[in-house]
């Protein structure tokens, strides 16, 4: 008997064409081949996983690189599967299925017989070669939960499917589709809404505008309840913390604060505006600018003179903006930054590790340009030349292809390098209101990273990783180029955000997802308010829809530039 094929065991059997039976008629013997054939296809790949009464037809051709499968899934006869596969549980592959490329399923996804989902494709523009000589390109299929695809339906490689849509059979879907949603025909179009009845399509957006609002007037009302919950009083007033159980930080009070601007109008009411002045300006330490961590335990004063990291670098900007909010600054310059010439600019810029870190490289710029903001507000412009180098070797050093600072990474694709470049044009060009290098390039390279399913997937979503989206695509604004995609996704990404919302409590940094290591990015709390919230506007903008929510960021996120410098 070959293990792997069931060759050599009785002959086709019921189960095959119709795994929706096996779980009410199969008997011992029959559960007992069903576990032979699983431990033969994972004897020969140790990649592959099947969760409880899973089950495999004998007749399938199995041909996986990986092969993940939830609770309760099934692949039935003549099924064809290769490249990598995840899905979730009580999901369906039935009979002729073709499921080929980098594919992930939700939970409860529903695939009808003959229909094929293609996750790759052939080149095919150099007319002097064939074209199976040509390369492929693979940009993954990636399919929400609760979602029904007909039979003979065929889904083309990059597409995204939202939760809760229906599929018409015989549909090809060469776009993103919106969750919730019906669609069907030869290019697939949505014809309407799920549960608002035959006769009612989808229009104008006019459902999201009722989403949007409802959002603002929610969070809003609920505000000062998630302020208070993060808020730790004692002798010396109190300090906020990102979530309740945590320790204070110095983010926790600059976030506090920009949510409070934004849902609010006005400064936290659990302290004075001035006091929260005062204390975020006694934090700047006098010789160097920087702003260190808090100490540690009860202490609420800066711990030491920290060196520069990620953290005190990021101070810059929170502190920076919160403390613009109140309407102050700084009472300090940052002395480092302001005795930088031209020549240490470019020599620092050089050795940053732009292709192996593109995020760090583009944090780095974001606080060096974010500290040259705060010294022009003390009157200080630098050394002759060094704004413009930091400026001029960006334009000149981003790649013409990509619009980015930074590669494509064969592990992570263009995550980092959309992060770091996020980080870097933040700081800089829309900052000071100066237009990017290659802002089409941007566009084009941003809407292809969104496809990696990796990361937008709605339990893969994380607020940095949304962000880094949204706040390039605004370029759109300014360039028209590719807008209908740009708005099709700001909508998607849209619907996601506002699913994200706990009553009382606010964001959750991070979707819960099983990779998720760490249980205080899925708890909500500031942080994750501050930055969804900066996100939703974004993408409500995007949409077209931004003035539902009435309120627009005036802090860290901010659309417009601080400081224009022509």
């Amino acid at each position: 008997m070959n293990e792997a094929t069931g060759e050599g065991l009785p002959g086709p059997h019921l189960f095959d064409h119709s795994p929706w039976n096996y779980w009410t008629d199969a008997d011992d013997d029959d559960r007992q081949r069903q576990q032979q054939i699983q431990l033969a296809l994972r004897k020969d790949n140790d990649s592959y996983r099947f969760g409880e009464d899973c089950f495999v037809s004998r007749l399938a051709a199995v041909q996986n690189e990986r092969l993940v499968l939830g609770p309760r899934s099934y692949v039935a006869a003549g099924a064809y599967l290769t490249g990598t596969l995840d899905a979730g549980r009580d999901c369906t592959i039935n009979a002729y299925t073709v499921v080929r490329g980098t594919i992930e399923l939700g939970d409860a996804v529903r695939i009808g017989a003959h229909t094929s989902l293609l996750a790759f494709n052939h080149g095919f523009d150099d007319p002097d070669t064939e074209v199976f000589r040509q390369p492929l390109t693979s940009q993954g299929i990636r399919v929400g939960n609760d979602v029904w695809i007909g039979s003979h339906v065929v889904v083309l490689d990059g597409i995204t499917i939202g939760d809760g849509a229906v599929i018409g059979a015989g549909s090809v879907v060469t776009k993103d589709i919106p969750a919730a949603v019906v669609v069907g025909g030869n290019p697939a179009r949505v014809l309407r809404r799920r549960g608002a009845g035959s006769s009612t399509p989808v229009t104008g957006g006019t459902d999201l505008v009722g989403a949007v609002a409802a959002f603002a007037d929610t969070a809003r009302s609920q505000a000062e309840d998630i302020l208070a919950r993060c808020f730790a009083p004692d002798e010396e007033d109190g300090l906020f913390v990102d979530a309740p159980g945590g320790e204070p930080t110095v983010r926790a009070q600059c976030d506090a604060i920009e949510i409070a601007d934004l849902l609010l109008g006005h400064a936290p009411g659990l302290l004075s505006a001035d006091r929260q002045r005062e204390r975020l300006q006694s934090w700047q330490d006098r010789d160097t600018g920087l702003v260190s961590p808090l100490g540690p335990g009860s202490s609420h004063l800066p711990y030491g003179k920290a060196p520069f990291s990620n953290e005190t670098s990021y101070h810059i900007l929170c502190v920076g903006y919160a403390l613009d909010l109140l309407g102050s600054t700084f009472p300090n310059p940052l002395r480092n930054v302001g005795t930088m010439s031209a020549a240490d600019v470019t020599t620092a810029l050089g050795a940053l590790p732009w292709h192996e870190e593109p995020w760090h490289s583009g944090a780095w710029v974001d606080t060096l340009g974010t500290a040259f903001l705060w010294n022009r507000r003390h009157g200080l412009t630098g050394q002759s030349g060094a704004v413009e180098a930091l400026l001029g070797w960006l334009l000149t050093h981003a790649d013409p292809r990509t619009g980015l600072w930074g590669k494509e990474s064969a592990v992570d694709g263009f995550l980092l390098p959309v992060n770091g470049f996020y980080r870097a044009s933040r700081g800089t060009f829309a900052q000071f209101g100066l237009p990017v290098p290659y802002p089409e390039r941007v566009i084009d390279t941003v809407l292809e990273h969104s496809r990696d399913i990796r990361y937008t997937r709605p339990d893969r979503q994380t607020a940095c990783n949304i962000l880094d989206i949204a706040h390039p695509l605004w370029l759109t604004r300014t360039t028209g180029h590719r807008t209908e995609e740009t708005v099709n996704l700001a909508r998607r990404l849209l619907t996601d955000a506002l699913g994200r919302w706990v009553d009382g409590q606010g964001f959750a940094f991070k979707a819960q997802h099983p990779s998720t290591r760490s249980a205080r990015e899925t708890q909500p709390g500031l942080q994750g308010t501050e930055m969804w919230l900066a996100i939703i506007w974004y993408l409500s903008d995007l949409a077209g829809i931004s003035d539902a929510l009435g309120y627009r960021p005036r802090g860290v996120h901010r659309p417009e530039p601080a400081t224009p410098l022509i």
